[in-house]
């Protein structure tokens, strides 16, 4: 079953759910900013996606601008931010199994399916 961490105020994170409504898939829809994730799902998600914390942030935020851009925090610590504060995460998180994916653009999503 494929999962999607969605934000429905995201267009991008829109976009990937219609993507994969036109690719006749099913799969199942997390809202992360209403169910948030624990430290190991967040952990996880991180190495379904190859990814280091820091490329999981969205560096735009206000959150993220205003209290953690200057400070130099180790892996750990970015992992306990976006969970304090999931807004800070890129999304939508696209997962089929043991792969991961941002989706954005939508089409990345095929690489997984």
């Amino acid at each position: 079953m494929i999962t999607v961490y969605h934000n429905p105020r995201c267009r991008k994170s829109r976009e990937a759910l219609a993507f994969l409504e036109k690719e006749n898939q099913d799969f199942e829809v997390i809202k992360y900013l209403d169910e948030p994730l624990s430290k190991v799902q967040l952990e996880s998600l991180l190495e379904k996606l190859k990814l280091e914390p820091i490329d999981l942030v969205r560096t735009q935020e206000q959150i993220w601008k205003t209290g953690y851009r200057d400070k130099n925090l180790s892996k750990s610590q970015l992992v306990d931010k976006m969970l304090e504060h999931p807004k800070l995460m890129e999304r939508p998180i696209v997962v089929n199994g043991d792969k991961a994916v941002l989706g954005r653009p939508a089409e990345k999503i095929l690489e997984i399916l």
